[in-house]
């Protein structure tokens, strides 16, 4: 199997220009992963219980795509889903709590880590099923245009997505009936073990996206100002009334799939390649000092507001009690009663 390299070089951290926001770019980032580094503590004391797939690494795709949303616009994702909560507003105490699988949880701590759900985000998932979230992302936009509003979906999944039905039906339909979803493939190149070029035989999968006649392009998904001037674009397309788009984001998770994945499918200096060149808050971070848009001491309060908000976020979670017993069957279906 071939290594997967990163781009050749490290950025030049002087070129380009940097938006205005930029630092606020690196604060949604560095929130993500500390969030995320504090769960794998909790995760390993058995506090939070299950399964865990972690975004590290892969911060800048969900900073850079929710910063060209508007509230009323949807997110439908996959189960790695945390980064893009918290990057879309879900509240960090009701996050943490649901990890902790408490009732002071967006989803009353029923969802857990793999199925977050807030409806005043109009954050539809944290779906499980691999693909399942992209026909409830066409559904969605389908509902938008029939009602004449001017909104995105946003569809995020991974590349092992592309292998299932559930892919080239929904990019069908929603090229046939210009459905106004913005498709974001975040393409760490292993699925959730496997090699890209194991399981596709075409490994360019804008190619196979543009198959459909929909506009699709590759973007460097370490790069959160790449990305999100790659995701305004297709955003300020699809509002015009020009159909979907499909932007693939490079990037590349940094742990394993899961927390139970021993992850032996891939060689350590690679991951050890991508970690010290192509980390997005390194690479943004060195963009702002260079730009001398950022020092230490400015570094240094961001990462102790960060690290107060998700403590509180963590006694938050702790204070708040499970689901009471008597409430478990609480918008189930069907009663227990009611069952033959």
């Amino acid at each position: 199997m071939t290594p997967v390299h990163p781009p050749a070089g490290r950025p030049d951290p002087a070129s380009g220009p940097l938006p205005p926001h930029a630092i606020e770019l690196l604060r949604g980032m560095l929130r993500i992963r500390r969030f995320e580094e504090r769960c794998v503590e909790l995760y390993s004391a058995t506090r939070i219980r299950g399964f865990l797939h972690l975004y590290i690494g892969e911060e800048a795709v969900a900073t850079g795509v929710m910063r060209v949303l508007e509230p009323d616009d949807a997110v439908v994702t996959t189960y790695r889903e945390h980064g893009h909560a918290l990057a879309r507003g879900v509240a960090a105490d009701a996050l943490m709590a649901e990890m902790l699988g408490r009732s002071g949880g967006c989803c009353r701590g029923r969802g857990g880590s793999m199925h977050v759900f807030d409806r005043a985000s109009r954050f539809y998932g944290g779906n499980a099923i691999v693909a399942g979230g992209l026909p409830i992302a066409a559904g969605l936009a389908l509902a938008d245009l029939m009602l004449g509003r001017e909104r995105v979906t946003a569809c995020f999944f991974g590349e092992g997505a592309i292998a299932e039905g559930e892919f080239h039906e929904s990019l069908n339909l929603a090229a046939l009936w210009r459905l106004p979803v913005l498709f974001v493939c975040e393409n760490n190149y292993y699925a959730m073990g496997s090699a890209l070029e194991l399981t596709e035989s075409q490994t360019k999968l804008t190619i196979k996206a543009a198959s459909y006649d929909l506009p699709a392009w590759s973007v460097d998904g370490m790069d959160v100002v790449a990305v999100e001037r790659a995701a305004r674009r297709a955003a300020l397309a699809i509002r015009g009334g020009e159909g979907p788009v499909f932007l693939e984001c490079r990037t590349y998770r940094f742990r394993a799939h899961s927390m139970y994945d021993p992850d032996l499918y891939r060689d350590k200096e690679e991951v050890r390649e991508w970690r010290e060149g192509h980390d997005p808050i390194e690479l943004l971070a060195a963009r702002l000092r260079a730009h001398g848009a950022l020092g230490q001491a400015a570094i240094d309060e961001i990462e102790a507001a960060i690290a107060a908000e998700i403590e509180h976020a963590v006694a938050f979670a702790e204070a708040s009690e499970p689901e009471p017993v008597e409430d478990l069957l609480r918008d189930v279906y069907a009663a227990a009663q009611d069952r033959p």
